[in-house]
């Protein structure tokens, strides 16, 4: 049953999976958050754990950076798991001025300049957007929590080290909250499986005025948008 990128057989992988960027950060969850959890991959060092939360059984596992990483992950998972519902836990760029380093952000629809979308051979502009009941039940989850979540449009772009500032203006300019490098691609995945996606974001920096987190505080800091995400499961 294994693919090529994960080593799991079918039914070592809930319905429910929790994807951060970072394999650290879903062994981080696994160890901090799960009851029991079991790792089902250790292929490119890329974790992934199954147990329980709250007597539901979930998964985390990595996705990688970029929308060519969380697609393979996301596509093997939908498609050879039976995987139901993909829930990305990730960090992001801040664009508003009212947006601020550590705020919770929901993404609603995922702009990109990425071409993923044309190998669906589409006659016009595909717009990702994330699965609505997941949508609604995070918001509820984190009223539930008391966690301020901003939900929104976020961009997901191919570029990290982008020497075109004006890019970024001009997406702010649009009302983007954030930018990140995962949503969009996830979004389209689910949407060609007729399976759920939903973005939880962690603001860890931003674009336009100072404030970061360290890469250690990115690993395990980011806890309002791990619970949030687990409620779901």
């Amino acid at each position: 049953m294994s693919t090529p990128h994960n080593r799991a057989e079918l039914g070592d992988i809930a319905k429910t999976v929790l994807m951060p960027g970072d394999p650290l950060r879903a062994k981080y969850i696994a160890e901090t958050y799960l009851e029991n959890p079991v790792c089902f991959n250790t292929v490119r060092n890329m974790f992934g754990y199954t147990g329980t939360y709250k007597g539901k059984k979930v998964s985390v596992m990595g996705g990688g950076m970029g929308i060519p990483s969380i697609g393979i992950y996301s596509y093997e998972l939908f498609h050879f798991y039976d995987v139901d519902n993909i829930i990305r836990i990730g960090s992001a760029g801040g664009l508003q001025e009212d947006v601020n380093v550590n705020d919770v952000i929901i993404g609603m629809g995922a702009c990109t300049d990425s071409n993923y979308a044309a190998q669906f051979e589409l006659p016009g502009t595909f717009a990702p957007i994330a699965d609505y009941s997941l949508l609604s039940k995070a918001v509820e989850a984190a009223d539930r929590l008391g966690v301020n979540v901003r939900v929104g449009n976020i961009v997901s772009s191919d570029v990290f080290y982008d020497g075109r500032k004006e890019r970024n203006e001009k997406w702010r300019d649009m009302g983007c909250l954030a930018c990140e490098m995962e949503g969009a691609g996830l979004y389209m995945n689910a949407a060609a499986a007729h399976k759920h996606a939903l973005c939880i974001l962690t603001i860890s920096d931003h674009l336009f005025k100072e404030g970061e987190l360290t890469p250690e505080e990115r690993e395990k800091s980011f806890n309002d948008m791990m619970r949030i995400a687990l409620e779901l499961a």
